[in-house]
């Protein structure tokens, strides 16, 4: 597993978000103070308090590949 605390601070950014974490194999969450979500889902991430950083965690054979394509929003 690798962490990593990312920024979301448009629309635009979670849909670019959501689309670079879709096709990756593994599972992906994000940790927001209690909530876990699954990064996966769109609907999830709108759930969480955007105005605040929050910690992402990947799941599977190559994280080190997802945190890196996803360095625009890695803080």
């Amino acid at each position: 597993m690798k962490e990593a605390t990312i920024l979301l601070q448009s629309i635009e950014d979670v849909k670019e978000f959501n689309r670079i974490v879709a096709v990756y194999d593994g599972d992906v969450d994000l940790v927001s103070g209690r909530y876990v979500i699954d990064a996966k889902s769109i609907m999830g991430i709108f759930s969480l308090d955007l105005s605040k950083p929050i910690n992402i965690q990947v799941h599977g054979d190559n994280p080190d590949a997802l945190i890196d394509s996803l360095k625009a929003f890695v803080q």
